[in-house]
């Protein structure tokens, strides 16, 4: 099973971890456990994606790193997070931002009464480097994301649900991070819009050199752009490995790609696994 992937292999994998998750657990409202010991890297460079269903702990995952579980009552009680060497649990979503790290959360929460222009600028906020440097920066944004420039001057709260997830990742741009926890980017959009944008993520990482930590449930489309993948079941890592052999294990196009070697299989079929516990034998 691919979770027992020696430490080499994931190292060549992807390169010098930047971002490390060490055997966390994460406990809400003081009671309610929802990750059990999960650990994971993302190298410099790399595309890193938490794979599992609705509710697996992949969200709760990006906000223990990004702290802002404490906003809803959730708190890290063992293990530890790395950025760059460093332990972050104690530092502020802003503070962690302004060390490199910014998390672009599920249903792009942008401004609607700000133009798109405005809402890029917002993600400009913490920098001191002066208007100069912040001019370049959004001319880089809207050099990805053209679409944006077409639509700089419109209202954010009228604009369409790709074009506002695009201004999301764009204002995280804004603040000059070396890496972005981007949580369902896929969700609510066409599969035409959902390509577009991992095109996009692709090319930021290869061009700027932003590593990505992925939360997402179409695994397809993750596997596809990720250099390396985890998937969650309940609040643990159940399978990790290059996305390569991930998208060529079994297990995983039975029960997240919809194919099995008998062909391709309805979800009822696949559900059955949870009964069967096949994930930790």
């Amino acid at each position: 099973m691919l979770k027992e992937t020696p430490d080499t292999e994931k190292k060549a994998a992807g390169g010098t971890p930047l971002l490390e998750v060490n055997n966390i657990e994460v406990i809400y409202n003081h009671v309610i456990l929802v990750l059990k010991g999960v650990s994971l890297e993302v190298p410099e460079g790399g595309i890193v994606s938490i794979l599992g269903a609705n509710g697996a702990g992949k969200t709760t995952t990006l906000k223990a790193i990004s702290n802002l579980l404490h906003a809803e009552r959730g708190e890290v009680t063992k293990g530890n997070i790395k950025f760059k060497g460093e332990q972050i649990q104690d530092l502020s979503p802003a503070e962690l931002v302004t060390r490199g790290c910014i998390q672009v959360m599920e249903g792009r929460h942008c401004f609607g009464h700000l133009s798109i222009e405005e809402n890029l600028l917002t993600g400009a906020y913490t920098r001191k480097d002066g208007r100069g440097a912040i001019a370049d920066d959004l001319e880089m944004v809207y050099r990805y994301f053209p679409r944006l420039k077409e639509r700089r001057r419109s209202q954010a709260g009228y604009t369409s649900g790709g074009e506002q997830q695009m201004c999301a990742i764009g204002r995280a741009l804004m603040s000059r991070p070396t890496t972005i926890l981007l949580d369902e980017p896929s969700m609510g959009l066409a599969p035409q819009l959902v390509e577009e944008i991992f095109e996009i993520v692709k090319n930021l990482n290869e061009n700027e050199g932003v590593s990505f930590l992925l939360a997402e449930q179409n695994t397809n489309i993750a596997l596809k752009y990720a250099t390396y993948g985890y998937i969650l079941e309940s609040g643990r890592v159940v399978m990790d490995g290059e996305a390569r052999q991930l998208r060529e294990n079994e297990d995983v196009k039975e029960f997240y790609l919809g194919v099995g070697g008998e062909g391709r299989k309805s979800f009822r079929d696949v559900k059955h696994y949870k009964r069967r516990k096949r994930w930790l034998a």
